[in-house]
C-alpha cells in the first residue's frame, strides 16, 4: 500500500466578526507556487496561424522607431506567460512605443496547465526558423516552463532559455496597461475593410498625424482632422500588422479617451494579435508614468501581499471584488493594482475587460529606482523643499522650491492638480505628475478624484 504525505502552508481558522464568522481551510497542493517545472504543454490547435503570429510579435521586438541598430540589438524577445487556460506572449519594440501581446486562447490549444507562470525567453535565429517552416496543416507542440521555452514540430525540436528581463519592459508594462484599461473599442472592421484601410497608408516614415474615419461604410486614413476621426501618430507602425492581415476574421481599434494610446487587435480561429502604439514615435510607454500619482500613496505591504496572492490564485484582477473580499475601501485598490502592474504582476486584457496575472521576478523595492520622477519627490520631502502653505478638505497650496532655485506653485483640489513648472505646462499632466505635484501629495496623503 502507497501512502502520500500532505504538507498544509498554514492552519485552517475560523475568524469571529462583529456579524459573521468565516472558516477558511488550509488547501493542499501537490504543485508548489514557484516550483513548478512547466506552466505549459500541449499542441497548438492552428499552427500555421499561431507561427504567423509569433513571427510578427518577433518583427515587433526586432523593431525599433527612434533607436540605433546598436541600442536595439541591446533587447530581448517575448514574455511568456501560462495560466487561467490562456497563453500569452508579450513584447515591445526598441523604442517600447510599441507593444504587442499574442493570446493563445484555450480553443486554440489542446494543451494541459501543470502549474500557471512567467518567463521571458530569447527568440534567436534557430526558433524563427522553426516557426517559418511551420506550415498549414503541420502540426506543432509548445512547452513553457520557468526557464525555458520549447517548440516540437516534424523537423525536430527548438529550446530557448530564459534571459533578464530589461528594465525598460517593466517600466512600460506598468503604463501600457493603464492606458488599455482605460481604452474602448471604437471602431470593428471586417477582414476586407482590414486590408483595404491598411493600403491607405503612405510610403516610407510619416512626420505628421494621420486620422482614421469612415467613408461611407469603409475606413482610410487621412492627414486632414474631422471632429469624428481617430488620431493616430506614428501611422507608419501599423505596417508591422500588414503580414498577419490575409489571415485575420477582424479587426477592433480601440482608443484612449485622451489618445495616450491606440489599439489594433486582430481576431483568428483561437488566437488575437494586438498592437498598441503610444501617441508618438519618440514617446515610449517606459517614459509616461501614468502610475506614479498612484505610487506615491502609502499601502500596507500585507495588502500588496494580499492582493497578489489573490491574483495568483484567480489568474485574473478584478478590483472591485478584491475590494470587497478583502474589506478594503474602493479607492484605494486603485493604488495596490498600480504598484502590481509596476511590479509588472498585471497585464490587461481588452475584450475581458479585466486584469490578468504575469508572476515576474520583480521585486517591489525596485519601484522607485525605475521611477526617476518619484526619486525626485522624494528628495525634495527629505530636502524639505516642500512647504505647505495652505491645506483644507478640499484645496491644498504649495511653494516648491525647484532644482535650479525656482519656487512653483502647486494647487491640488479633488479633481485636478496644477504645477507652475515648466514640465507641467508643457505635457499638461497626460504623462503622469511631475515630481513636485507628486511630492505634495506625497507628504499630504492629497487623494484626486480624477
Amino acid at each position: 500500500m502507497t501512502y502520500a504525505t500532505y504538507n498544509y502552508a498554514f492552519p485552517s481558522a475560523l475568524t469571529r466578526r462583529a456579524d459573521s464568522s468565516e472558516l477558511f481551510l488550509s488547501e493542499y497542493s501537490e504543485v508548489e507556487r514557484k516550483q513548478g517545472n512547466c506552466f505549459f504543454w500541449g499542441r497548438l490547435t492552428e499552427p500555421f496561424v499561431t507561427s504567423r503570429c509569433l513571427l510578427a510579435l518577433s518583427k515587433v521586438v526586432r523593431s525599433n522607431f527612434t533607436l540605433t541598430a546598436a541600442q536595439i540589438a541591446a533587447m530581448r524577445d517575448p514574455i511568456v506567460t501560462a495560466g487561467n487556460g490562456k497563453l500569452r506572449f508579450e513584447g515591445f519594440s526598441g523604442c517600447a512605443g510599441v507593444y504587442a501581446r499574442v493570446d493563445v486562447l484555450p480553443q486554440g490549444h489542446d494543451g494541459e496547465f501543470p502549474e500557471c507562470g512567467t518567463t521571458n525567453v530569447d527568440f534567436n535565429d534557430q526558433m524563427l526558423r522553426a516557426l517559418n517552416l511551420t506550415g498549414p496543416g503541420q502540426p506543432l507542440m509548445l512547452s513553457v516552463g520557468p526557464r525555458e521555452v520549447g517548440l516540437y514540430h516534424a523537423a525536430g525540436r527548438v529550446k530557448e532559455r530564459k534571459v533578464p528581463l530589461p528594465a525598460k519592459w517593466i517600466k512600460g508594462l506598468t503604463t501600457v496597461q493603464i492606458y488599455q484599461s482605460a481604452a474602448v473599442c471604437v471602431h470593428r472592421f471586417n477582414r476586407l475593410q482590414a486590408l483595404r484601410l491598411f493600403r491607405s497608408i503612405p510610403k516610407g516614415d510619416i512626420k505628421v498625424d494621420y486620422y482614421l474615419t469612415l467613408r461611407g461604410s469603409q475606413p482610410v486614413f487621412t492627414p486632414v482632422k474631422s471632429p469624428a476621426a481617430l488620431c493616430v501618430g506614428g501611422l507608419h507602425r501599423l505596417r508591422l500588422l500588414e503580414q498577419l492581415l490575409p489571415y485575420a476574421q477582424a479587426m477592433h481599434v480601440f482608443a484612449h479617451p485622451v489618445g495616450q494610446i491606440t489599439v489594433w487587435q486582430l481576431y483568428f480561429n483561437g488566437l488575437r494579435f494586438s498592437l498598441s502604439l503610444s501617441r508618438e514615435c519618440y514617446r515610449g510607454f517606459s517614459g509616461e508614468g501614468a502610475a506614479l500619482a498612484s505610487l506615491t500613496d502609502d499601502v500596507p505591504a500585507a495588502w500588496i501581499e494580499a492582493l497578489d496572492n489573490y491574483s495568483y490564485a484567480n489568474q485574473q484582477f478584478n478590483p472591485t471584488l478584491f475590494a470587497i473580499e478583502q474589506h478594503i475601501a474602493p479607492g484605494l485598490v486603485g493604488s495596490l493594482s498600480a504598484r502590481l502592474a509596476a511590479m509588472g504582476l498585471l497585464g490587461f486584457d481588452l475584450d475581458d475587460n479585466a486584469f490578468f496575472y504575469r508572476r515576474l521576478p520583480f521585486k517591489l523595492s525596485r519601484i522607485m529606482s525605475l521611477n526617476p520622477r518619484l526619486q525626485n519627490a522624494e528628495k525634495l520631502i527629505a530636502e524639505g523643499r516642500v512647504s505647505i502653505v495652505e491645506q483644507t478638505a478640499d484645496r491644498v497650496e504649495a511653494r516648491v522650491l525647484g532644482s535650479s532655485g525656482t519656487h512653483h506653485t502647486v494647487i491640488l483640489d479633488r479633481h485636478q492638480a496644477r504645477c507652475t513648472c515648466q514640465w507641467s505646462r508643457t505635457n499638461e499632466a497626460e504623462r503622469g505628475y511631475c515630481k513636485h505635484i507628486l511630492a505634495v501629495k506625497k507628504l499630504t496623503g492629497w487623494q484626486t478624484n480624477s
